[in-house]
């Protein structure tokens, strides 16, 4: 990737789980410099590297005083910050457009007039496309038709900000590529980050870290109608891959699935990092949440591997054992994480 070597690069979201190691993966690739925005609402300043070549600033990059002190002096953007996730937005919406769509909409107005970028990478959400069904599947393509029926304002946040990432390219020339994240998976990942967010989506905030936790500490896994719910799960540093493939390969205007291309149940997810740990808690079923409307859904991954020369790498059970093994190591940190939001779960239970 000589593209990067001695490149200069802003992440926005940088102290987050896929900031965090994408951060690691450019210092790795020898660029020159990497400045990191983050307000800290969702992550932790323990994922932001301690390298000399890293610059941290602690705010939002919707924050006129951190935009402010932007100059034109970055190869890549890579646009992370998000309001995390699903259920956080439809508890809170205005936090949710302050924090996952006014932070794009202000990053663009602010590069769109930048001279030396060369692209500018933007985090979409393979939910907001995908059709929303529970019976059998078919992979999602980029292009997609987009239906006006969302599950949550995350979707629509992350979808509007597609369309002002190709506006921008359109008006301004704004190079903008669009990334479609599937469901991102691995180290890193530290459950309960950040600041409270008004649900135990705050601590129990993706399905894989919460399985493996939970297995960890032979708990029975919580599982959604009986578990018939499918994803696309991706480790993270394919993720990581796949952005920077979208960085130096990607056509800006266009959009790229990020995705490993196989469906699995939530139901054998939950058995499969069962058998990894050894827990003997099995699975306890639930409801359906009667939000989720996207039952079944895996993305497509033709484009990506045609035109960004992108393709997942990692099997889902190799991915899964790194990540109980990284969980294991960082037990002390992701419990301390957990316990720092204790007082509002027991006033969120009651």
């Amino acid at each position: 990737m000589k593209e990067l070597e001695n490149a200069t690069a802003l992440v926005t979201g940088g102290a987050g789980f896929v900031g965090g190691n994408l951060v690691r993966r450019l210092l790795e690739l020898n660029a020159a410099s990497v400045h990191v925005v983050d307000n800290l609402l969702s992550a932790e300043r323990v994922n932001v590297p301690a390298d000399r070549r890293v610059r941290f600033t602690h705010g939002s990059i919707a924050n006129d005083a951190v935009l402010d002190g932007l100059r034109d002096e970055y190869d890549f953007i890579f646009h992370l910050s998000t309001y995390h996730g699903n259920q956080s937005s439809i508890h809170d919406p205005i936090s949710d457009h302050e924090n996952n769509l006014l932070t794009t909409l202000k990053l663009f107005e602010k590069a769109k007039d930048f001279k030396r970028i060369k692209k500018i990478v933007y985090s979409g959400a393979g939910c907001a496309v995908a059709e929303k069904t529970f019976d059998q599947a078919h992979a999602t393509l980029e292009d997609a038709p987009i239906s006006l029926r969302m599950d949550s304002p995350y979707s629509i946040s992350k979808i509007v900000g597609e369309f002002y990432a190709v506006y921008y390219f359109d008006r301004h020339r704004l190079p903008t590529v669009r990334a479609r994240f599937q469901n991102v998976y691995g180290p890193g990942e530290i459950l309960g980050a950040g600041r409270w967010r008004g649900t135990p989506a705050t601590v129990w905030r993706n399905v894989t870290p919460t399985f493996i936790y939970k297995s960890l500490k032979g708990l029975p896994l919580p599982v959604e109608g009986e578990g018939q719910a499918s994803r696309d799960f991706i480790f993270v540093q394919d993720i990581v891959t796949g952005l920077i493939h979208c960085a130096i390969y990607g056509q800006p205007g266009d959009v790229y699935n990020l995705a490993s291309g196989v469906e699995t149940s939530v139901r054998e997810l939950a058995e499969t990092i069962n058998n990894l740990t050894g827990n003997q808690g099995g699975i306890e079923f639930r409801p359906w949440r009667d939000w989720d409307h996207s039952g079944r859904r895996f993305g497509s991954v033709e484009k990506a591997k045609r035109e960004i020369k992108f393709e997942a790498q990692t099997a889902l059970a190799d991915g899964l054992q790194r990540t109980i093994q990284w969980t294991r190591e960082n037990m002390e940190l992701i419990e301390s994480c957990i316990h720092q939001h204790d007082d509002k779960m027991k006033v969120v239970s009651s």
